[in-house]
């Protein structure tokens, strides 16, 4: 099969028939063998009954429900996990996504040797409030800076094109969808491209996906990838580390409050307690940390970090 076409989605019923429709069209104009596997995100309108009813009709419709909703990144792991397609296409529901650019895209990652191209939206400024453009372009220049993907301007971009190995061999879970050039780039597929696609104006529905908070916890979820993609298959090199730079101080300054007892002593003078220092309880203190953080690194070096309940989700129908 050529091309697999995933689309997440979360209340979406007047979109579903119209968006199959327009991928059909391309699809058959350009000779593409694929499938589409809608993933419904635990929808609480028609959109369920929307898939039913397409798959019915077209052999080439599958579909994926989730009793509840659990996120975009359950969805395309899911998604993921079922396409079967050379390349594998992921697009917004939401009609926002323009399926003309599959060909162009589909051509990048056969002939071009891209392991991933994201999509960048050129005209997102039309009807985009503040509170989705400048979270947006703060996220995207925080994102190339710490993935060190310089070449890409949005990393969010619900339209990219995948390589089949690679949506196997990648983790998306929590709201990592943000970040799936960098997933990519960790898992060594580090031929990411970009191509600049056509913003469609919604036609129903509002954005599941507004406001500031979005941003914070995008912040939130790019440290963590940065911190599991450095440390987070040897977490004894950093908390071992501090934790024994810590230690030593801690030591350090306990042993300099001993010496300054033991040279008063010798020189007759009555220094007092050495626990009426203040300096003695901040060594203290410093120890215990240090030995926190070295035991911290030593439990972590021996957990593994990847949760085998971490994916099991319930899925409560396929078509």
């Amino acid at each position: 099969m050529d091309i697999s076409v995933v689309i997440p989605l979360y209340n979406e019923e007047e979109s579903l028939a119209e968006l199959h429709a327009w991928i059909k069209r391309v699809m058959d104009e350009h000779g593409f063998s694929y499938e589409v596997i809608f993933c419904n995100d635990g929808s609480t309108d028609h959109s369920w009954q929307v898939i039913e009813q397409l798959a019915a009709q077209y052999p080439e419709v599958h579909g994926i429900k989730f009793r509840r909703n659990y996120g975009k990144s359950p969805a395309l792991y899911q998604g993921f996990q079922r396409a079967v397609g050379d390349v594998v296409i992921t697009m917004d529901a939401d009609l926002q996504d323009s399926p003309d650019e599959i060909p162009e895209l589909y051509r990048m990652i056969t002939e071009d040797g891209y392991d991933l191209v994201s999509g960048y939206k050129m005209n997102r400024r039309k009807g985009d409030p503040l509170s989705k453009t400048i979270p947006t372009k703060l996220f995207n220049a925080t994102a190339r800076r710490v993935s060190g993907i310089h070449n890409l301007h949005d990393f969010n971009c619900g339209l990219k094109a995948y390589r089949q190995d690679l949506t196997k061999a990648i983790e998306v879970y929590g709201e990592m969808h943000r970040y799936m050039p960098y997933l990519a780039k960790n898992a060594g597929f580090t031929r990411i491209g970009e191509k600049r696609v056509h913003h469609q104006a919604r036609q129903h529905g509002v954005s599941k996906f507004m406001g500031w908070n979005r941003f914070v916890n995008g912040y939130l979820d790019l440290m963590s990838l940065w911190f599991i993609s450095t440390f987070g298959l040897k977490p004894m090199h950093v908390f071992g580390f501090l934790g024994s730079i810590m230690f030593f101080l801690g030591f350090v300054a306990a042993a300099i409050v001993g010496a300054y007892k033991l040279i008063a002593m010798s020189n007759g003078n009555n220094p007092g307690l050495v626990t009426d220092s203040p300096y003695f309880y901040i060594s203290l203190a410093t120890m215990l940390i240090g030995t926190q953080l070295f035991v911290a690194g030593f439990l972590g070096d021996m957990i593994s970090r990847n949760s085998p309940e971490r994916n099991n989700y319930q899925v409560e129908k396929t078509i």
